[in-house]
């Protein structure tokens, strides 16, 4: 189990969206510090926030994000990609840039960050995931997320024994910018953050932050068809 209270969190992608709901709710829960960071830090908008500049895929800027965190106890990988490329149709870049953000950027934060959370006594690291995760129903973006789910799993593992929890949060769709086009019920932002910082506070393996999440993920288990009716005969 992980106490806020007190504690110096970074969020990746912290200035629109869930991140930014995450960090408004890390202060009102009494983080010591956040590091909100964005590709432009002046997008930042939280009075108390500690803007920090940042290109997940970026080894360097990676790196040089680190280099200013050096109190770190919590890391929160939420920024993300919707390229949702075709496997079959678009350029083969599209794919790879989607997986550069989605998989590859959380893990270069992740591998930066770690010995800073080891050496400040240990803490927990928050994957956000999708319910697309376990539906490969957007190309490139649900392959990226599937992946990243792994990469949690793998990572819990490898943590534990020095002093980090993991947890997943698998969310379906929220009322931001990235699905301003969909016309289907939505997560508020902000009740988004409140239970992924509850996992990170119970110590959860997972989040499913909403009933369409909890309903896909009781699915993994049956026919393929429940999942995809398109495939029924």
């Amino acid at each position: 189990m992980t106490n806020i209270e007190g504690a110096v969190v970074l969020v990746t992608g912290g200035s629109r969206g869930i991140g930014r709901a995450l960090v408004a709710a890390l202060y009102e829960r009494g983080a010591k510090k956040v590091y909100a960071t964005a590709r432009d830090p002046k997008t930042v908008t939280h009075p108390d926030a500690v803007p920090l500049a940042l290109e997940v895929s970026d080894p360097a800027s990676v790196a040089a994000a680190a280099e200013q965190a050096q109190d770190v106890t919590i890391l929160i990988n939420n920024a993300g990609a919707s390229v949702n490329a075709n496997f079959l149709d678009s350029p083969v870049e599209d794919v790879r840039r989607e997986f550069e953000t989605n998989f590859y950027g959380p893990l270069l934060v992740t591998r930066a960050f770690v010995p800073i959370i080891e050496r400040n006594g240990g803490g927990h690291l928050l994957n956000v995931h999708s319910v697309l995760s376990w539906l490969g129903v957007l190309g490139s973006y649900s392959a990226s997320k599937a992946a990243l789910w792994s990469q949690t799993n793998s990572l819990r593992l490898d943590l534990k024994p020095r002093g980090i929890d993991v947890t997943g949060l698998h969310v379906g769709y929220v009322d931001t910018d990235m699905a301003a086009h969909v016309d289907a019920p939505k997560s508020t932002p902000e009740s988004v953050a409140a239970q992924a910082l509850d996992g990170i506070e119970a110590g959860a393996f997972e989040v499913l932050a909403d009933d369409l999440t909890r309903q896909v993920k009781a699915g993994l288990s049956g026919e393929g068809a429940a999942l995809y009716p398109q495939l029924a005969a």
